[in-house]
């Protein structure tokens, strides 16, 4: 009976190998999944941040182009109403005609009216609308006879083709000053119109990043699904904000539930809003093809140095227990992946080796995003976005400073005449020219485009203009990518002279690098304190 007893209590023990095994076996899986966690939370982090920049920046280029193309129409307006300044000694067919010319010429407007004072229609472009000799009926047309300046209407129906419209005017005055009523360039947003030729060959990108066009008031101006042009969308997150004259990026819930990445900017011109917004879904099935990607390459090294360790059990055991330590703080803690001693067993010298070079490839992926997060591709400069956390920090520590805007003059003509390429070497090379141009504790970056940004810490203007024709005088002369002069306009602001806000301070430099402009190029122009005001 004893006998029997002690077997008995023998079968409830566990052998030590097997213990060692289970133990080894639970400290390669701890591990895995450490690296996994680690590697999943540094990605999602880096995907987020990555899709919301991108965004940022289509959206960005989308409001420069559509303010772009508001100002063309608004100077295509005005070009037209000085025409018809003197529409009293044309007939109906002349007035016709030159309508019918400027609609057709530029393409901007489905259509195009002339109302005069009294409110009633002269003439109108296609002539099928047939609203001549009738009175206007619409508030908004009424609105912008009454106003008598430049006027950009809110979607609304018409009353006549019950259309729905945005209207844009410029009002007519004759050689005495006097009213004459206005011309009014129409854009039918059910129909092809000027925005959907732009901006409806834009392909959504590898992220399934999707873009819509809202009016001041939240009403969708341009989407892809032409049924929702004309919606209300202004209890969008992101719209509300842009109603309230913010610009910026984050992740929302849309009006559909459904969890977005949404970047938004304000056209300057109108008020109108740009959205890009990508789905949350693309980031985590980027995460899955990357964890499935660590699976297939970590497994089978942790599985083979697992057999071998379990064959060495008893003398392994001890390696293993440090390094599992190690792993364990990798993913709440940053950890100095040092040499450290050698393990006498080879095996565990090697899983030792492959853990801390998975380690150190997992840091250097994610530092190598941050870097890339906050660094232009191109020039090697900072990124808008460091710039901008530049001034914040700055400003708020009461750090005078001073900034310069510059643009390279004619680059466009560079692109075309000796191709993008070349383009990109000139900006390169500017950008070696700004940098040898500092010291240290200034900050330069690429603005967009071949736009860019100095920040000169501690100086006045003079200082600052000392700085900036350096820049200029070392472009002139130096040898270039395309073996022809360069040149650049610059502006300057001050702070907090000019401006006490990040984004003022950026408009006061940017009038005053575009009066260099319209100066003749190749200068550098102070702003002027008054302008700030």
């Amino acid at each position: 009976m004893p006998v029997l007893q002690k077997k008995a209590n023998h079968s409830k023990k566990i052998s030590l190998v097997t213990l060692l095994t289970g133990l080894v076996s639970l400290s390669v899986v701890l591990t895995v999944t450490i690296l996994l966690i680690s590697f999943y939370q540094s990605k999602k982090q880096a995907l987020i941040h990555t899709t919301l920049t991108l965004n940022h920046t289509s959206a960005t280029k989308m409001s420069h182009t559509i303010d772009s193309l508001i100002k063309s129409m608004r100077s295509s307006l005005q070009y037209s109403a000085s025409i018809f300044s003197n529409r009293n000694e044309m007939n109906a067919d002349e007035v016709y005609s030159k309508l019918e010319l400027i609609r057709r010429t530029n393409n901007y407007f489905n259509s195009v009216t002339v109302i005069d004072e009294t409110g009633s229609v002269r003439s109108v472009s296609p002539g099928y609308i047939g609203t001549v000799g009738s009175y206007i009926k619409t508030e908004t047309a009424k609105s912008a006879l009454a106003l008598q300046k430049p006027y950009i209407s809110k979607p609304y129906v018409t009353s006549n083709t019950k259309r729905l419209i945005v209207l844009m005017s410029e009002p007519i005055f004759d050689k005495d000053g006097l009213y004459r009523g206005f011309i009014g360039g129409t854009i039918y947003l059910h129909e092809d119109n000027i925005l959907n030729a732009i901006l409806g060959s834009n392909p959504t990108d590898e992220l399934g990043s999707s873009f819509y066009i809202v009016g001041s008031d939240g009403h969708l101006l341009f989407h892809r699904d032409a049924s929702r042009i004309g919606e209300d969308i202004s209890a969008n997150p992101a719209v509300h904000k842009l109603i309230q004259g913010q610009s910026g990026y984050e992740q929302i819930v849309n009006l559909r539930g459904q969890t977005e990445l949404a970047a938004y900017v304000k056209v300057p011109e109108n008020d109108w809003g740009v959205i890009v917004v990508s789905p949350i879904s693309v980031v985590y099935e980027q995460i899955n093809r990357d964890i499935q990607f660590v699976l297939l390459y970590t497994l089978p090294p942790f599985l083979l140095l697992m057999l071998v360790v379990i064959g060495l059990a008893r003398k392994v055991a001890r390696p293993f227990v440090s390094l599992a330590d190690l792993v364990s703080k990798a993913g709440r803690e940053e950890v100095e992946f040092s040499e450290g001693k050698q393990h006498w067993n080879r095996e565990a010298e090697l899983l030792t080796r492959a853990i801390r070079y998975t380690l150190n490839d997992i840091k250097k992926q994610t530092d190598q995003l941050a870097h890339d997060a906050r660094t232009d591709p191109l020039t090697g400069l900072t990124n808008r976005r460091t710039l901008e956390e530049t001034m914040q920090k700055w400003m708020m520590e009461q750090i005078p400073f001073s900034l310069i805007m510059m643009d390279l003059d004619r680059f466009k003509s560079i692109n075309d005449t000796y191709g993008h390429q070349s383009g990109d070497e000139v900006l390169k090379h500017f950008a070696k020219m700004i940098s040898s141009s500092l010291r240290p504790e200034d900050v330069s970056s690429r603005f967009g485009g071949e736009e860019f940004v100095v920040l000169v810490s501690h100086a006045g203007l003079e200082e600052a203009y000392q700085v900036a024709e350096r820049v200029r005088h070392t472009l002139e002369t130096s040898t270039n990518p395309i073996g022809q002069p360069l040149t650049v306009s610059q502006g300057i602001a001050h702070y907090p002279s000019h401006a006490v806000s990040a984004e003022d301070l950026m408009h006061v430099a940017d009038e005053a690098m575009y009066k260099a402009k319209r100066s003749g190029r190749n200068q550098t122009m102070i702003a002027e304190v008054e302008e700030s005001m």
